[in-house]
């Protein structure tokens, strides 16, 4: 059997090119799941910390407790889709190593609360930054770079202000940084 290969034109080179960057970025904006999953778990935690605090319940960190249903749902949704899609691409498996890099921050920073005053929030918002800016750039996808930057902004007011504003600041920042890309992602979706 006689194997004839084929020289590709210029211009089929560059369709096959965009055609792989599109279907890569049909993938990763296929993720807006988790950014709306996350942005209401996250802000009914601080928002459900902010009235335990106001009613004077002494542990209002229990409202965090809503991140392990979450974390469960993401890992059996993550499975489904890849599953259905197939093998990831690069750009997806960067994202996805990139949100891992971010929940081991999370994981230390809560582990080492203590020594860094409880400033956790502050941390969290900064630290959040960091996987949303790299996801709004390898989309370019600018609501999600400016979500990262309200994160930032975020996190240093965090640093000036008492932890009962920190969880109202906290909340406003996930829906601006999360919610709001995550829908308009997944308006996108449908494109």
């Amino acid at each position: 059997m006689e194997h004839i290969e084929k020289q590709m034109t210029a211009q089929e080179s560059l369709e096959l090119i965009t055609a792989m960057i599109r279907e890569a970025k049909t993938g990763i904006r296929q993720k807006s799941f988790y950014f709306l999953l996350w942005g209401w778990v996250v802000v009914l935690a601080y928002l459900g910390g902010y009235v335990l605090l106001s009613v004077g319940y002494d542990k209002p960190y229990l409202t965090w407790l809503i991140t392990f249903p979450a974390m469960i749902i993401s890992f059996f949704y993550g499975s489904r889709v890849q599953k259905k899609s197939g093998p990831a691409t690069r750009l997806e498996t960067i994202m996805m190593w990139a949100w891992v890099a971010f929940v081991i921050t999370i994981l230390i920073f809560i582990a080492f609360g203590r020594e860094v005053n409880y400033h956790l929030n502050a941390l969290i918002l900064i630290a959040s930054a960091l996987p949303t800016f790299i996801s709004g750039i390898v989309l370019r996808f600018r609501p999600m770079i400016l979500g990262a930057v309200v994160f930032w902004i975020a996190g240093i007011v965090c640093f000036l202000i008492t932890y009962d504003w920190q969880l109202l600041v906290g909340a406003v920042a996930v829906a601006l940084g999360y919610l709001v890309p995550g829908y308009l992602l997944k308006r996108d979706e449908g494109l």
